[in-house]
């Protein structure tokens, strides 16, 4: 007898780890189906666990380049190896420079009565994004990211910005980072602001921007209980909204508030 063909929308389920050419561990790896809204993210260990149908599997992460798995079953220690990418040569400008803004939070729903959740109790647990969009109309190197969280119930919480170039009529987003922002968010129920550094030289050339906020981990030994949330407050600029890892972004009326600072060239 011929073992049965697999639908093209039956889930299987796919697990394995992510390391780099050294054997290290990659962390915090989106995987995901793109076209399909399906994505998660892999654990600080590279470990990873997703149910798919039988399709192409990728795998992003700025510090490598885009590697992909044909699923054509279920798959239980699946080894996915990504290669290094390499960084684009340093880009100096002269003249003259001014410290700005490039976006600023803007205007503030009425008494915080406005508020953007977010849970891993979610269908997607990790890997939606929401944020903010800027336009730099002149060449902006980013020195802060700037944000607040109303509060956070979700333990152990780990966060990251990522920063995407809108291009094009059909507004495709490119990640311009090349080493990942990471940053811990503490359980509090008062508000925490936070100012953001990139580790590296982070040249914006003119253009539209998405700053995105991420979760990419939790406490995996957590009990998910329905108050395990992180809340923001909503400002009235419209944004971009993504539901899953490597998802679609689709246009939202608002957004979190980040605020973006650093040099113009003139």
């Amino acid at each position: 007898m011929f073992p049965a063909i697999l639908s093209a929308q039956e889930l299987v389920t796919v697990k394995g780890r992510i390391i780099n050419e050294q054997g290290q561990s990659v962390e915090y790896v989106q995987i995901g189906m793109p076209k399909r809204g399906i994505g998660a993210i892999s654990t600080a260990d590279g470990h990873f666990e997703i149910d798919v149908p039988c399709d192409t599997l990728e795998f992003f992460h700025v510090s490598y380049k885009k590697a992909s798995f044909p699923v054509t079953g279920p798959a239980n220690d699946i080894v996915i190896v990504l290669e290094g990418q390499e960084l684009p040569p340093a880009v100096f400008i002269g003249g003259n420079t001014k410290e700005k803004y490039l976006i600023r939070p803007g205007s503030r729903a009425l008494n915080n009565l406005g508020i953007i959740t977010t849970s891993p109790d979610g269908v997607h647990p990790k890997g939606r994004e929401l944020g903010s969009v800027a336009k730099a109309a002149k060449p902006f190197l980013v020195k802060d990211i700037l944000f607040s969280v109303l509060r956070n119930h979700i333990p152990g919480c780990v966060a990251s910005i990522n920063i995407y170039r809108i291009e094009g009529k059909k507004e495709t987003f490119v990640d311009v980072l090349h080493k990942p922002i990471y940053f811990d968010v503490p359980v509090s129920d008062e508000q925490q602001s936070f100012v953001i550094q990139p580790e590296e030289t982070l040249l914006l050339e003119p253009g539209r921007y998405f700053i995105a906020f991420q979760i990419v981990g939790y406490d995996m030994q957590s009990t998910i209980t329905p108050d395990m949330s992180m809340d923001f407050s909503i400002y009235l600029k419209s944004s971009y909204l993504r539901e899953a890892a490597l998802g679609e972004m689709k246009p939202f009326p608002v957004n979190i508030g980040i605020a973006v600072k650093g040099l113009e060239y003139q």
